[in-house]
């Protein structure tokens, strides 16, 4: 798969803050990016070099093969985290504006918000003023501007902010049909679910470096710990644990179940295998629970942060 986006080697400076040091992201064709990182880290400087809201001093941005330039604003569609739609303009009125400002004709606009606003089941919005609208309906009103034009590059960040979970799951629902018609998505939040269920991609920035990245799978390999879950029914569940004990290392694991088990985490080690270690505990009781723990985005990302 070929990239779509390439960042190589960004530096951003602020005076004596760096924001960005030699940040280098490549985004494949028809993928959903995760630009991760805490607050601070360098991710709102970056889309803002992708969108050439600001200007790297140092390093090159590729997009689509050719060096980014002023006509590739037509490309990108852009949700920022801090909404900035004209509270007393209609909705009708602003996002016909916004989709000329894209490139759209005023007819061709039109066409494409309704069917938008039919498939976002909002057309009675038309004629309100944003200030009408709750935080969640004026997001669906942004989210429909950002993606109207069809752009090779969208860019979300924190999209699911002011949504209810039914409205949440709408919008994340369209965000795979868009990437499933050809468009890439490079996708910021904090909802750390959000990234295990959308990403293909991911990267971590952290004090204006970048310190992770790669396929989330490849990712989450790199950080298992060969850990198992295990609940098994035993006579004596106190002989159990200790002769699990000596054996392998354990602690005590907490999950839910309707019977009186004996939960434990059980790292392998020394070569052995999960069926070696199924195969021993049937021989123990009756194993009820079998899962090996796969470290969460959550996880990988508390750690590495950590560690930098």
């Amino acid at each position: 798969m070929s990239n779509l986006l390439e960042v190589n080697g960004v530096s951003k400076n602020f005076g004596d803050f760096k924001a960005l040091n030699s940040v280098s992201i490549s985004v494949p064709k028809g993928s959903i990016f995760g630009l991760l990182g805490p607050n601070g880290a360098g991710k709102t400087t970056l889309i803002r070099v992708i969108n050439q809201i600001t200007m790297p001093d140092s390093g090159t941005v590729h997009l689509d093969g050719e060096a980014l330039n002023n006509l590739h604003i037509k490309d990108i569609g852009y949700l920022p985290e801090e909404r900035g739609l004209y509270k007393s303009m209609k909705v009708g009125e602003q996002a016909l504006y916004l989709a000329q400002l894209k490139g759209l004709s005023k007819a061709e606009a039109k066409t494409r918000l309704k069917y938008w606003f039919e498939r976002l089941e909002i057309g009675d919005w038309w004629n309100k003023k944003i200030q009408e609208l709750s935080k969640g309906m004026a997001q669906k009103i942004q989210f429909v501007v950002t993606v109207l034009h069809q752009p090779k590059l969208l860019i979300f960040d924190e999209p699911f902010s002011g949504f209810d979970p039914i409205n949440a799951n709408l919008i994340k629902d369209e965000i795979l049909r868009l990437r499933e018609e050809g468009a890439t998505v490079i996708f910021s939040t904090h909802r750390m679910e959000s990234v295990e269920e959308l990403c293909d991609d991911i990267a971590l920035i952290h004090k204006s470096n970048k310190i992770l990245d790669g396929k989330l799978v490849d990712v989450k390999r790199q950080y298992k710990t060969n850990t198992y879950e295990v609940g098994i029914r035993a006579t004596d569940k106190i002989v159990l644990q200790s002769k699990l004990a000596e054996k392998f290392e354990t602690t005590v694991a907490n999950f839910k179940t309707l019977e009186d088990e004996l939960k434990l985490n059980i790292k392998l080690s020394n070569g052995t295998t999960p069926n070696e270690l199924l195969n021993y505990l049937t021989t123990e009781g009756d194993v009820s629970h079998f899962v090996e723990l796969i470290p969460s985005v959550n996880d990988i990302f508390i750690q590495t942060v950590k560690n930098n």
